[in-house]
């Protein structure tokens, strides 16, 4: 295969110097196998598919349905070519394969995700009683998801939107959310039960008296009693993973509780702002990032938020809530930023080392009815985006962490760079494909591409895009010689820079040069072919 490649640091530069008009720029073609093959001794963060990266151990938990069938398709065409993925486990928690192991494939998983701290997690079922009979289970299992939070001593599920350069969505800007992982409605107990007198009893484990927390008398006939509680122990390390991500994302906080009704809720809102005052607070006022809120961490009551995730579309805030709450306000800054795959999900743990257990995956179901059409045969077209997004951060993270277990080994910071390269190169690969209208039929309407013809693109774009950079050595830069500029008036042509430097930060980009070429009518166009020319 052989395509026309620039060299982007030289095109630039020649541009910004505004030396050399862009039709005089020479391309190359090259072939990419006989590229590869001379360049396949690397060292650096670039990479060969004819020299493997041994990938850093993960876990990497399969689900069911089309997103199966998606990750399966991106990981065998965008991944297996560049990295040997032997060192992660795998583990199957279909539906049927929980059934048939009794569950145990389950905490076989959460035990790997314990040991290996880098988990990825492609969506699941959590079969209702239909399903459970249609697809012959012995029983209905619940959700992994309480398991998961559990063993790795949850202590968030972050939840981020995605963000296309040059693509509008819902919020302009980032907006962060922390959602406490444990507690809360999802681990209640309930019974339905008749008239009578309900007790909650509290038996301390320290042997001291017990004491009844609860006492009410049932007149209805037919009641349904719950019993939850909140974990409080973790919230001081959920405010500093919070406010850490703010600070380092130029993010305004906010926490949200409605501790004027639910009064217990009042110790949620007291820990976040005691670490906010204590370790905080001086640097996001140095940053102006206490500007819109006087100068303070503000409180929302549950109730308001929901208003102002509508109201607040610049984005640039972040939310930390209970589990309940976090749960509902993301499922709607989803709709806000056009539906639940654009949005990260990231439950964050620790070991009891105290290092970070990370477990990274789309914040949206299996599609079902994509997966129904894809059985018949029909053409599907599934945005993967959340789901590379959950890849990326999965692959990072594991980098990451063998880094920090091997102080000082530089093949293992070769292997993070390379990671690190390819990770942000796929994000870039895939988000350009969608900016030139190659997306999926969500993004693009009903011309566009379908589930594997777009996997196909960015699998095309990313391997052209790693090849790129793979030049041996930087080729010289053109000029031309000086020309007399006695007669030009200076001033006019500052006021004209100036007029297309559009974010006024002094230089003249690709995109700006380009639309004041196109403004002035003097930008070179290329010749197409119209009964041959390949869509790009």
């Amino acid at each position: 295969m052989a395509f026309r490649l620039a060299t982007a640091n030289t095109l630039r530069s020649t541009l910004r110097r505004c030396k050399v008009p862009y039709s005089e720029v020479r391309f190359r073609s090259i072939d990419t196998d006989t590229f590869y093959r001379s360049n396949s001794n690397l060292s650096d963060g670039t990479l060969s598919p004819n020299e493997k990266v041994v990938a850093p151990s993960m876990v990497y938990i399969a689900g069911e349905e089309m997103t199966h069938h998606a990750c399966n398709l991106f990981v065998k065409q965008w991944i297996d070519p560049f990295f040997d993925t032997s060192g992660w486990e795998h583990f199957d928690l279909s539906c049927k394969s929980r059934d048939q192991s009794d569950d145990k494939v389950l905490h076989d998983a959460v035990a790997a995700g314990t040991r290996i701290r880098a988990i990825f997690k492609e969506p699941t079922i959590t079969p209702n009683a239909l399903q459970v009979k249609e697809m012959g289970l012995s029983k209905s299992f619940g959700s992994p998801n309480g398991a998961m939070r559990k063993g790795w001593n949850g202590i968030t599920i972050s939840r981020d939107t995605i963000h296309i350069e040059g693509i509008d969505l819902g919020y302009k800007n980032p907006v962060y959310f922390e959602r406490h992982a444990v507690g809360g409605e999802y681990a209640a107990g309930w019974n339905s039960v008749g008239k009578g007198t309900l007790l909650t009893t509290y038996l301390p484990q320290d042997g001291t008296d017990p004491f009844i927390v609860d006492k009410r008398e049932l007149t209805d006939d037919n009641n349904v009693v719950v019993v939850y509680h909140n974990p409080y122990d973790n919230v001081k390390e959920l405010a500093h993973l919070f406010f850490k991500r703010c600070l380092e994302g130029n993010i305004t906080p906010y926490i949200v509780t409605k501790k004027t009704v639910f009064k217990w809720q009042e110790g949620f809102w007291a820990s976040m702002k005691d670490i906010f005052d204590e370790d905080y607070k001086e640097d996001f006022v140095k940053a102006g990032l206490m500007e819109k809120c006087g100068g303070e961490l503000q409180h929302l009551i549950s109730d308001a938020a929901t208003m102002q995730l509508i109201r607040w579309t610049d984005g640039g805030f972040g939310m930390a809530a209970h589990n309940y709450d976090g749960d509902m306000l993301t499922d709607q800054i989803a709709q806000v930023h056009r539906s639940p795959g654009f949005i990260t999900s990231n439950l964050v743990g620790k070991a009891s080392d105290g290092t970070l257990i990370k477990e990274f995956e789309a914040s949206h179901g299996t599609v079902t009815d994509l997966w129904l059409a894809h059985l018949a045969g029909k053409e599907t077209s599934l945005n993967p985006l959340g789901l590379v997004e959950a890849m990326i951060g999965a692959m990072q993270h594991a980098a990451t962490l063998e880094v920090e277990a091997n102080p000082g080994d530089k093949e293992k910071e070769v292997v993070k760079a390379k990671v690190m390269n390819f990770t942000e190169t796929l994000r870039k690969a895939m988000h350009n494909t969608f900016r030139y209208g190659q997306g999926t039929r969500d993004m693009s309407g009903p011309s566009g591409y379908t589930t594997e013809d777009f996997i196909d693109k960015v699998e095309w774009r990313l391997k052209r895009y790693l090849a790129a950079q793979l030049d041996e050595e930087e080729p010289p830069l053109l000029s031309e010689p000086p020309r007399k500029v006695t007669d030009v008036c200076h001033e006019s042509v500052a006021v004209l820079f100036d007029k297309y430097d559009v974010d006024s930060d002094g230089k003249i980009d690709m995109d700006e040069f380009t639309n004041m070429l196109i403004k002035m009518g003097v930008a070179p166009m290329k010749e197409v072919n119209k009964d041959t020319a390949e869509r790009w």
